[in-house]
């Protein structure tokens, strides 16, 4: 099955990990887009087109003053890709943790 568009949505956008960078960058504070070309040590017009799908997926938010245009983190947005990581992240700890149930277990046995 061929995989969707990035501009599909929020999971395919975040797939690109300089993407996941720009949001990182941008979650601390607004930037232009040459402070985020300067922060990343990337080309401009390749930051340009990630925040263009960034934005298409409604991920970051522009502002606009006067010529620069301004992108911050749209919270609101990541709240499903939150949600979906965080329900990985509690079945990793149940199966974690009966992982080191069993090997307690075993340990126990093994002193008898």
């Amino acid at each position: 099955m061929p995989r969707a568009a990035t501009t599909s949505d929020a999971f395919n956008a975040v797939a690109e990990p300089r993407r996941r960078e720009i949001l990182v960058l941008l979650a601390t504070s607004e930037r232009s887009v040459g402070e985020i070309v300067d922060a990343l040590g990337c080309g401009q017009p390749s930051v340009s087109k990630h925040l263009k799908v960034l934005r298409d997926v409604g991920l970051v938010d522009a502002r606009r003053e006067g010529r620069q245009v301004f992108y911050r983190t749209n919270f609101g947005a990541l709240r499903p890709l939150h949600s979906w990581t965080n329900t990985l992240d509690q079945l990793w700890r149940r199966h974690l943790s009966r992982i080191k149930e069993r090997a307690e277990l075993a340990s126990a046995a093994r002193k008898v």
